[in-house]
């Protein structure tokens, strides 16, 4: 059983849900002006869990015959038999019913807007069969959990949530360009559309730092709509060296793509709702 726990973690890559709840509680606590109780911060927890397991999932049910081709990833759960895909759709429908029963308990708002957006999750997976905007897309995938953690804590979608969105989904799909630089040639031999394969690797660069300049611009919208205080843009401070560093890292070695994926990124989410924590305690 412990191994099987093991297997489906490494499956849904559950530490990489380090990129979307910090985002989810920055919202949060922008819309409570505070805290905003231990039941959403459980709920939310749980419906952000699902939610990714549910996307990841499906992502790896989907693209089991991309993966088994890839040499980064055909030694994956979905691709070496530890897991079935009969028992990947079962994760898969367990998680989406989780999801939107959180939706139910927290508000109508959260309901209604649970099947959308399990479907934008599910979409990402087949986007790059078709077009090279499947980063967008995922962005998008990452972006909506402030939307949703301002949803639970307001009932309404304020334009300043937008703002933060509009940052995750560039974040995102600019540090996912990067990543996928390490799949350009597997991505051409299969016909998939990266940006990569389509544009080529100077290009893809070129592409990312400018979504990156947009997530700065779209995150400083977001304070200066939701009047944020000074530790807020000492946050966005930092993150404007974390993803300048990021750049650096991935230009000038193909080799620290890994580091500059999850570690940057990572302590980067972390560091900013630590100075969103700040802002409120002092400013009260």
């Amino acid at each position: 059983m412990l191994q099987k726990i093991k297997d489906f973690s490494e499956l849904v890559m559950f530490q990489h849900s380090i990129f979307s709840l910090p985002f989810i509680f920055i919202a949060m606590l922008t819309a409570a002006q505070g805290w905003f109780g231990w039941k959403l911060l459980a709920f939310g927890i749980i419906a952000s869990i699902s939610a990714r397991n549910f996307a990841m999932a499906f992502n790896r049910y989907a693209d089991r015959k991309f993966d088994s081709t890839n040499p980064r990833t055909r030694n994956r759960p979905s691709v070496d038999g530890r897991i079935s895909p009969s028992a990947m759709l079962v994760f898969i429908a367990i998680n989406a019913a989780v999801f939107v029963f959180m939706g139910w308990l927290i508000n109508p708002l959260c309901f209604y807007l649970s099947i959308p957006i399990l479907a934008i999750l599910a979409s990402y997976s087949l986007m790059k069969r078709f077009t090279s905007a499947a980063h967008l897309v995922l962005g998008l995938s990452l972006g909506l959990a402030p939307i949703a953690g301002v949803a639970a804590v307001s009932g309404e979608i304020p334009l300043w949530s937008v703002w933060l969105c509009c940052g995750v989904l560039f974040w995102v799909a600019g540090f996912d360009l990067l990543y996928s630089l390490q799949d350009i040639q597997h991505d051409k031999a299969e016909g998939l559309y990266s940006v990569p394969s389509v544009f080529g690797v100077q290009n893809t660069l070129w592409i990312s730092r400018i979504f990156h300049l947009l997530t700065l611009i779209f995150w400083a919208l977001y304070l200066i709509d939701s009047n944020r205080g000074i530790f807020m843009w000492i946050g966005l401070l930092v993150a404007i060296i974390a993803l300048s560093y990021e750049q650096f890292l991935v230009s000038k070695n193909f080799q620290n793509i890994p580091k500059a994926f999850f570690v940057v990124n990572g302590y980067l989410g972390i560091i900013f709702f630590g100075f969103c924590v700040l802002d409120l305690i002092f400013r009260e």
